[in-house]
């Protein structure tokens, strides 16, 4: 419940704010002079204060002063019967959110009250963004020349507002590029602000992506801030774009192209300056030709490319990402640190990881919590076929044919069985019941090769 103090010296006043704002929810204290107010801001830590200006004893203007020196981040809306332009500036100087005049219109009020609360929550959301990025010594993990590439391509996009495209597929961490460009941009210290496209009903992602007017959801008649407002002066992470519906695609094609939103049910436009990364693990071209992505918003975001390397052209990385997973999750968990054997890095790095690096780190965290020793072995691992299964989840929910089902299943069984029997091709073609000349075929057909097998 939102806290609200009234710092107003008509009683009357008093009593009609106090009907009207506890109906509509809030906890409200109220004072009636500046000293008992800034007594009952120490003791009430308000979300927002309402202060009036003229007031016996202490003004409204010295009184806005001295609740800034105690604490900032409550939202001051002055209220006065005797304001006028001067005022209204100087008293947004000192930190006023807004200044509504007597006789109030009380709608315009519990906008104003409203619009407050939401620009609190993105401060919060704003610092938690913060802390989180400060916390991390390193959000990408690796010095492997693909992950220098692409931090070097990183620094170079995250100088300018030009608009990206971030490509790659599942798991190989483009949320973590897209933070990291934001971090290294002068817009560092503005919202961050991330949509998962996928997500969002596809009724509902125009609400989301632009906010509504007051009265325009049945079920949230209040009025809804829309991701581009919230996300206005900093970075908007557009994440799994290709999942917007063609209606979605129209609009934001538009704002991309007049930097500016309308609110649903609004006639009003809000100017923004916000810039934009987008993400997709999809062939948007591909989309495109099926008719199920607009050229033209692809040319408005595909300004500069950025392809996230899968974990599998960086094995050098694999031994790196193990040790800060393990000290991350032991320390997450309250669990005493362990190690990996040479011979069980050795395994995890001949591994494909068609998850990448949420598969690695899934498979880390499941071996430290399983595992009774303090030395995590090769044999730990031996009933993990999540290698195996990936791949074959990977299949089982893609758009195939099924000649190409057959061919991609049989690939994941072969190469399982060949690594049940140690790449040893004789004994795989007696467990397949096939000719070893078969068998040979089939793994040249494949492109099926053994990890430890000397260059």
């Amino acid at each position: 419940m939102s806290k609200i103090l009234i710092i107003e010296d008509d009683r009357a006043i008093v009593d009609v704010l106090r009907m009207i704002l506890e109906h509509d929810g809030y906890s409200i204290e109220h004072a009636y002079n500046g000293p008992a107010g800034i007594e009952k801001f120490r003791e009430f830590n308000p979300d927002v204060v309402l202060l009036d200006i003229k007031m016996p004893i202490m003004d409204g203007i010295e009184v806005l002063q001295e609740l800034k020196q105690i604490d900032k981040k409550p939202v001051i809306i002055m209220i006065s019967g005797h304001g006028n332009i001067e005022t209204a500036v100087q008293t947004t100087k000192l930190g006023a959110y807004d200044f509504i005049a007597k006789p109030f219109d009380v709608d315009r009020l519990k906008l104003t009250i409203q619009n407050g609360l939401n620009y609190l929550n993105l401060l919060s959301e704003n610092e938690s963004m913060k802390r989180l990025m400060s916390s991390s010594k390193e959000i990408l993990i690796g010095e492997s020349e693909p992950m220098n590439r692409l931090r070097d391509y990183m620094q170079k996009v995250a100088a300018t507002s030009t608009r990206v495209l971030i490509t790659g597929e599942n798991g190989t961490g483009k949320e973590l590029v897209a933070k990291e460009i934001h971090k290294l941009s002068d817009r560092f210290d503005k919202p961050f602000v991330h949509v998962n496209c996928a997500t969002i009903p596809n009724d509902m992602i125009e609400v989301e992506l632009f906010g509504s007017v007051e009265g325009y959801l049945a079920y949230s008649p209040s009025k809804r801030t829309g991701k581009f407002e919230l996300a206005n002066g900093g970075t908007l992470f557009l994440d799994e774009i290709a999942d917007l519906n063609l209606n979605a695609q129209s609009k934001l094609l538009y704002v991309l192209g007049e930097n500016r939103i309308v609110p649903i049910g609004s006639n009003n436009y809000i100017d923004i300056d916000v810039r934009i990364i987008a993400s997709t693990n999809r062939d948007l071209n591909e989309l495109i030709s099926e008719g199920i992505f607009r050229e033209d918003l692809y040319h408005r975001i595909n300004v500069i490319t950025i392809n996230v390397p899968p974990l599998r052209e960086r094995r050098e990385d694999i031994p790196l990402l193990i040790n800060y997973f393990t000290e991350q999750i032991s320390k997450q968990n309250n669990l005493p640190l362990k190690k990996f054997a040479k011979s069980t890095l050795d395994y995890l790095c001949s591994l494909k990881w068609p998850g990448n690096i949420r598969e690695l780190k899934n498979t880390i965290e499941r071996m430290i919590i399983l595992t009774d020793s303090d030395v995590i072995e090769k044999k730990d691992l031996e009933g993990e076929n999540h290698k195996f299964l990936s791949n074959f989840d990977k299949v089982i929910n893609s758009s195939i044919s099924l000649h190409e089902f057959q061919d991609q299943s049989e690939k994941i069984f072969i190469e399982k069985k060949l690594q049940e029997n140690n790449w040893n091709v004789s004994k795989t073609a007696e467990a397949l019941n096939i000719q070893r000349s078969h068998l040979y075929t089939k793994i040249k057909q494949y492109q099926l090769e053994n990890p430890n097998k000397e260059q």
